[in-house]
């Protein structure tokens, strides 16, 4: 099917990334100013805030699907979230911050439910309507979504697959001993 026949010109297609583009900037500044977007960490974190928790604790377990056996999943995810933040806590400010904006974006409702597909709160998210928005982000034509689905399973994968406990299950011995 060519552009032509579907409607779409090459310049439609740019605007439309550029005005997503905007969109999603805007949303991240306007967390940051409108006060939804604290810099405080949440109890027992360094980094993660209290407004970052409930996307990651839903997120987590669909992330690591298949990869954790004998840990239980409470667990796991309670785990990768330390290592998480111990991990963010080394980030440049600049890292960070884009790092936040992504959260931001995820934790607001104005913008959670028409880029993710999830329109009420994550704790109320199945792990079928999380599959469906991680792919949806995995294979979008928008080049900052297929970023922030890159960023976000880089970030959960790199904090799991960093702590020994998940180390027997793919069959990793640890580091020499030296």
């Amino acid at each position: 099917m060519s552009a032509a026949t579907t409607g779409l010109s090459r310049r439609g297609v740019l605007k439309f990334g550029l005005g997503a583009t905007a969109f999603l900037s805007t949303a991240g500044v306007t967390a940051s100013l409108s006060g939804c977007s604290s810099s405080t960490a949440a109890p027992g974190f360094s980094v993660l805030r209290s407004s970052d928790l409930p996307f990651l604790r839903a997120a987590i377990p669909v992330m690591l699907d298949g990869a954790l056996s004998a840990i239980a999943v409470s667990t796991a995810i309670e785990q990768t979230l330390q290592s998480l933040d111990h991990g963010l806590a080394r980030l440049s400010s600049e890292m960070l911050k884009l790092t936040r904006q992504l959260f931001d974006v995820l934790a607001m409702g104005m913008t959670r439910g028409p880029l993710t597909g999830i329109w009420g709160s994550w704790e109320n998210a199945d792990a079928e309507q999380i599959r469906h928005f991680l792919t949806r982000w995995e294979n979008s034509s928008l080049n900052l979504l297929r970023q922030g689905h890159s960023s976000l399973l880089q970030l959960v994968l790199m904090a799991w697959y960093g702590r020994s406990e998940s180390w027997a299950h793919c069959g990793y011995p640890g580091p020499p001993k030296v």
